[in-house]
């Protein structure tokens, strides 16, 4: 229960209408859940190649949990029941929704990629200035106050407001005046596969051209590397694991891949 949104402080029964602007795991796997285990009513509303990759993600995700029965959020039928719910880029598949209620304008974005791959084109981002009625004045601190900038100077930096005053500071010592901080994230996943590892690399390598395998010694087993970026290992005869350094297009490439093997997947079950 511990691995579900915050649901406590509303009425599902009350939610008018559930918007899903793509298939990643933060943003829709909860909806099982949601719609089958609470009192919500739907609608709920995504693109169609959301609703199709959505599928697959979270029956992948329940095959690979490692919970007992009784503590499954949701079950397969659960998946497929939501499915009948569901009245219809940053990813393959992804929306922004715009809703007007009453004049006002609210546009829910999810997530989205400045990054251009082979599905979607880069997002665009408009250019556009502040200007204020009055002087504002802020103070450089920590280590962009090491140089008192020149009259004129342009000081690129994190602003921060204090009561009435303002401070800019560097990206980097934002984690000394909160509890924020900049990283880079290793991500993992796992996903259910018995089919062979020798096979999986050869039709992974039709799609995306650099792969290559990994030495032993380096990966602790059987494993090869797609586009330098994402690991895939051998895990067990029923599981395989991807490994990457989170990044737009790091995240991107695993995207791409976890689509394909989910695809082959299919494709070797039907020839069974």
């Amino acid at each position: 229960m511990a691995a579900l949104p915050y649901f406590d402080e509303i009425d599902p029964s009350t939610i008018d209408v559930l918007l899903v602007t793509h298939f990643h795991l933060d943003h829709a796997a909860s909806l099982p859940y949601f719609l089958e285990k609470t009192t919500s009513k739907g609608p709920i509303f995504m693109t169609l190649a959301t609703k199709a990759i959505y599928k697959l993600l979270l029956s992948n995700y329940v095959k690979v949990s490692k919970v007992s029965v009784e503590d499954m959020l949701y079950d397969e039928q659960d998946i497929l029941r939501s499915m009948d719910k569901i009245e219809l880029g940053h990813v393959l598949g992804a929306a922004m929704f715009m809703a007007d209620i009453a004049g006002v304008r609210v546009l829910y974005t999810g997530d989205y990629s400045c990054e251009e791959d082979c599905h979607l084109c880069a997002a665009e981002i408009l250019q556009f200035s502040l200007y204020f009625n009055s002087e504002k004045m802020a103070k450089t601190i920590r280590r962009l106050a090491e140089k008192t900038p020149e009259v004129g100077e342009t000081v690129s930096g994190f602003l921060v407001k204090k009561g009435f005053t303002y401070q800019i500071m560097a990206l980097d010592d934002l984690h000394v005046f909160s509890q924020l901080s900049t990283e880079n994230i290793s991500q993992r996943i796992t996903i259910a596969y018995s089919g062979a590892f020798g096979v999986l690399k050869h039709r992974l390598k039709q799609i995306f051209e650099s792969v290559e395998s990994l030495p032993d010694e380096e990966s602790e087993g059987p494993a090869f590397r797609v586009h330098e970026r994402l690991t895939v290992k051998y895990e067990s005869e029923k599981h395989i694991s991807l490994h990457w350094r989170s990044d737009p297009i790091s995240d991107m490439v695993s995207d791409s891949v976890i689509i394909s093997i989910l695809l082959i997947l299919i494709l070797i079950t039907s020839y069974c």
